[in-house]
C-alpha cells in the first residue's frame, strides 16, 4: 500500500507549472513522485535508496536518480533548474544554497520538515536534523516570495513538529 502525498505538498502542487519538471528530493518510497506524475508533471526523482520505486522504472516523464546526497560532493543534477522543487521529511543544511538555486524563474519550492521540539514525539531527535525556530524563512533570505509558512505541531500521520514552507521565484 502506497502512502498519500503529505496534505502541505497536496495543497501547493496546484500552483505548479502545468507540465513542469520537477525535482523530489530525497524521495524515499515515491510518494511524491507518484503524485506529481499522476497530476502531469516531469520527475527527477533523487534518493541514496531508489529500490523502492523499481515499480516505476520505465515509466514516461520520469527520471529516476541514485544519489548519495551526502557525500560531500554538489550533486550535478543541482546545477540544474526545475519548474519545482519538493522537499519532505529531510534536512542536509550543507545542500540548501544549492538547493535554492535550482528553483527556476516562476519556479516554486515546496519543503516540510521536522523541526525543534520534535524529540518529545520520537525520532529524529538529533538537533542537526531538526530545523530551528524560524530556519527556513531565515535560509530563503529574500530570494523567493513566500507564499506559504508554517511552524506547528501536527497530529496526523503522526504527532511531529513541523516547519513547511512555499515560495516561488519570481
Amino acid at each position: 500500500m502506497r502512502e498519500d502525498p503529505s496534505p502541505w505538498v497536496a495543497r501547493f502542487a496546484p500552483l505548479l507549472p502545468a507540465g513542469g519538471r520537477v525535482l523530489d528530493l530525497a524521495c524515499g518510497s515515491g510518494r511524491h513522485t507518484r503524485f506529481l506524475l499522476h497530476k502531469g508533471h516531469a520527475v527527477l526523482a533523487v534518493d541514496r535508496n531508489v529500490s523502492r520505486l523499481e515499480d516505476l522504472a520505465g515509466q514516461d516523464r520520469l527520471e529516476i536518480l541514485q544519489c548519495d546526497l551526502e557525500s560531500g560532493t554538489l550533486p550535478a543534477f543541482l546545477r540544474q533548474t526545475f519548474d519545482g522543487v519538493v522537499v519532505t521529511n529531510y534536512l542536509h543544511r550543507p545542500l540548501l544554497p544549492a538547493l535554492l538555486d535550482t528553483v527556476g524563474p516562476g519556479g516554486l519550492l515546496i519543503y516540510e520538515t521536522f523541526a525543534a521540539g520534535n524529540a518529545r514525539f520520537g525520532r529524529p531527535s538529533n538537533p542537526d536534523f531538526l530545523l530551528k525556530p524560524g530556519e527556513l524563512l531565515t535560509w530563503l533570505n529574500d530570494r523567493l516570495r513566500v507564499l506559504a509558512y508554517e511552524d506547528l505541531e501536527v497530529s496526523h500521520p503522526k504527532p511531529a513538529a513541523v516547519q513547511r514552507i512555499c515560495a516561488r521565484r519570481l
